[in-house]
């Protein structure tokens, strides 16, 4: 049986498995031929045998089934051979394609091999006398670019040298430099937060003196202008008392009237009676009118002055209200001050405040 192929098989392989499928089908096809030679021959012999008895028919009927059978069997085993051989002639098609290229890569390369190997015979030929010439320049040269390269170095090295001479030394001026640079500014900055801190202190001297200056100023005028209110308000009292007291005279006055008005009206009713004179209750008529006019006068001043004492009190109230705001604004504004937060600024509006205030109470009033 052939041997089975793949795209590892070497050429050699291949070929043995050609080999093999032709010998194959080779003796498969003289078989055939070997089978088709001896089936014609059976008729023959049975038509020359025909007059024989029923025995010899039987005896020919298992040979022509053989006969068949064996065709059959050949056919199947071509078909078989014929599936083979076409798997067999694809995967050698393949393989064979495989080897032309690979065998083409080679050509290639065994040429531009050759190539390489007649250029280096070429330069194989060179005289001896060229390549001594150029070997002996060669060491010239090397030489030479030698004494070169250790003149450079030599020189390289002193220059070095100089530059790091000349760097230590610029190093050494430039930290002495530095060392001064930086001890003249400790020194200025250590003088500069002197001065700074006495100006400071001056200040804040200056500023305290002035605050506590003005503080008293300001607290003067604040008493000043409580005193002033106060008096403001005591007169008020004593008008507001005034009044309250006119008022009750006043009430006195009306109640007097009410009692001489009954007295009258009583007198009168008596007199009319005793006299009967119709003047007598004319007059009496004309005196009730007046005590009722003047009755009307006192009840309109009393409540006038009622209205102007509760108005009084009203704004009095308010005054107070104001003037407590203005004190606790003061108060506040000087906490604040001596705390420092405002200094001179608080100052000016605390007694701008106290000044705002008193000229709006002296306009309430």
């Amino acid at each position: 049986m052939a041997q089975k192929i793949n795209s590892k098989s070497t050429k050699a392989q291949i070929m043995e498995a050609y080999d093999e499928l032709m010998q194959e089908k080779s003796a498969l096809e003289k078989q055939v031929k070997q089978q088709a030679k001896k089936s014609p021959v059976n008729p023959i012999v049975a038509q020359e045998n025909k007059p024989d008895n029923t025995s010899n028919k039987k005896m020919m009927k298992p040979q022509s089934e053989i006969s068949d059978n064996n065709i059959t069997l050949t056919i199947e085993n071509l078909e078989k051979l014929q599936n083979n051989f076409g798997s067999a002639v694809s995967h050698l098609s393949e393989q064979l394609i495989t080897e032309a290229d690979l065998l083409a890569e080679l050509n290639k390369f065994s040429t531009e091999e050759l190539a390489e190997l007649a250029e280096l015979h070429e330069i194989e030929t060179i005289e001896n006398e060229t390549l001594s010439s150029l070997v002996e320049e060669y060491q010239n040269t090397a030489k030479n670019n030698e004494e070169e390269f250790n003149k450079q170095q030599e020189n390289l090295s002193k220059e070095i040298e100089e530059l790091q001479k000349n760097w230590h030394k610029e190093k050494l001026n430039h930290s002495r430099e530095s060392r001064d640079r930086d001890q003249e500014y400790l020194t200025s900055k250590k003088r500069d937060e002197e001065q700074y801190i006495y100006n400071l202190e001056l200040e804040r001297q200056l500023n305290k003196e002035e605050y506590e200056a003005e503080k008293q100023n300001l607290y003067q005028e604040l008493k000043e202008a409580k005193e002033d209110q106060e008096k403001q308000w005591k007169q008020k009292e004593d008008s507001i008392l005034e009044r309250e007291k006119e008022q009750e005279e006043a009430k006195a006055k009306v109640k007097k009237l009410e009692e001489e008005l009954e007295q009258k009206i009583k007198q009168g009713k008596e007199e009319g009676k005793g006299i009967g004179s119709y003047q007598a209750k004319i007059k009496s008529d004309l005196r009730i009118k007046e005590i009722d006019g003047e009755k009307q006068n006192y009840e309109l001043r009393i409540a006038a002055l009622e209205e102007t004492i509760k108005n009084q009190e009203i704004r009095r109230q308010s005054l107070s209200q104001q003037l407590e705001a203005s004190l606790k604004q003061v108060q506040d504004l000087a906490v604040k001050a001596i705390e420092g937060t405002s200094n001179r600024n608080s100052f000016e509006a605390m007694k701008e405040i106290a000044m705002e205030q008193a000229k709006n109470q002296q306009k309430s009033k």
